[in-house]
C-alpha cells in the first residue's frame, strides 16, 4: 500500500482505483474485528443473545450511543471500555479509509501548483 512520493507522477486512475479498494478492504477487516469485538464481549458480559450483542456493539461502534442497559459491573466495564476503544477506533478506520482519496487530492493539488509555477 505504499503512495506515491511528491516528486512522482501521480498514479494513473486504474490504480488509484485498486488502491482504495486496498484500504477499503483494510477498513471493513477493521470494522468486523471491532464488532467482533463487541458481540463477543456483550455476549459474555451482558448476557445478551446474538442479535441485541450485535445491535450494541454496532450502535456503540458508530457512536450512536447504547440501547441496553448494563446491569452488572462486568457489563458496565466491559460496556466502558469498549465505548472508549470505540471512539478511537472509529476515527481511525475513517482516518485509513480516507487516506487514499486526501493523498491524491493533495498531490494533485500540489502538482498543479508546481506546474503552474513554471
Amino acid at each position: 500500500m505504499k503512495l506515491e512520493r511528491l516528486n512522482e507522477e501521480i498514479a494513473p486512475l486504474p490504480h488509484f482505483i485498486f488502491r482504495v479498494g486496498q484500504y477499503a478492504l483494510f477498513s471493513f477487516t477493521l470494522i468486523l474485528i471491532s464488532i467482533g469485538i463487541g458481540i463477543v464481549g456483550y455476549r459474555y458480559y451482558a448476557g445478551l443473545n446474538w442479535i441485541d450483542s450485535f445491535h450494541m456493539s454496532s450502535m456503540i461502534l458508530t457512536g450512536m450511543g447504547p440501547v441496553v442497559e448494563m446491569k452488572t459491573d462486568g457489563a458496565k466495564l466491559f460496556s466502558s471500555c469498549y465505548a472508549l476503544y470505540s471512539g478511537v477506533a472509529f476515527l481511525s478506520i475513517v482516518g485509513v479509509f480516507l487516506t487514499p482519496i486526501i493523498h491524491r487530492v493533495l498531490h494533485a493539488l500540489r502538482i498543479e501548483k508546481d506546474h503552474g509555477e513554471s
